[in-house]
């Protein structure tokens, strides 16, 4: 995974409540079984007519020139629905790494921190500042800080986030890698409390 540190950068608005992982990414494309390509069907079924890509909809955020960033800035309830990780896979494969919104489904949350998404809960009041603000305003994330700021206008949060996960993000840790980094450490405990 790549390290997540400080992040500045516009955001895409997607100002609609409880949009499920199927429409993050449809079922009909879930046949890959790697990680690669899904972006392009990111919110599929909104972004084009009659799923015909030749007819992309004029009025949805990700069709709009206007709008461009690694942070997408979601409704209320964002990633219920079915577990499919390809949820997460499908939006950092379009470009985002940080999804904000004032309220995350467990599981796709957890996706998100597994595949190097950061998911940036605030407050409804705090979300409703960001979607009133202009398509060239920038956000800043700062993990380490655990804020968010309106960098137009100075307003800030903070947000929560496992502290292990927070470590494996900074570092661009997986599990796997996690544990790779304290092998020493492991190493010697396995000496000490067996000899």
């Amino acid at each position: 995974m790549k390290a997540l540190k400080i992040i500045t950068s516009r955001f895409v608005p997607i100002n609609i409540e409880n949009i499920d992982t199927d429409q993050i990414i449809p079922a009909r494309f879930l046949k890959a079984t790697t990680k690669e390509g899904f972006g392009k069907n990111l919110f599929r079924d909104w972004r084009y007519e009659n799923d015909d890509e030749q007819q992309p909809r004029a009025d949805f955020p990700l069709n709009q020139s206007q709008f461009s960033g690694e942070i997408l800035v979601a409704g209320k309830n964002f990633g219920c629905g079915s577990s499919r990780e390809h949820a997460a896979w499908s939006i950092l494969d379009y470009g985002f790494r940080i999804v904000v919104s004032s309220f995350f489904a467990d599981i796709f949350k957890n996706n998100a921190l597994n595949n190097g998404i950061l998911p940036v809960q605030v407050t409804d009041e705090f979300l409703q500042k960001i979607f009133g603000q202009d398509n060239e305003t920038e956000l800043t994330v700062d993990l380490n800080k655990q804020t968010i700021t309106i960098n137009s206008t100075g307003d800030s949060a903070g947000f929560a986030i496992n502290s292990y996960k927070k470590t494996c993000m900074l570092n661009g840790y997986d599990d796997i890698d996690f544990l790779l980094s304290n092998i020493a450490d492991i190493e010697k405990y396995e000496t000490t409390t067996h000899s």
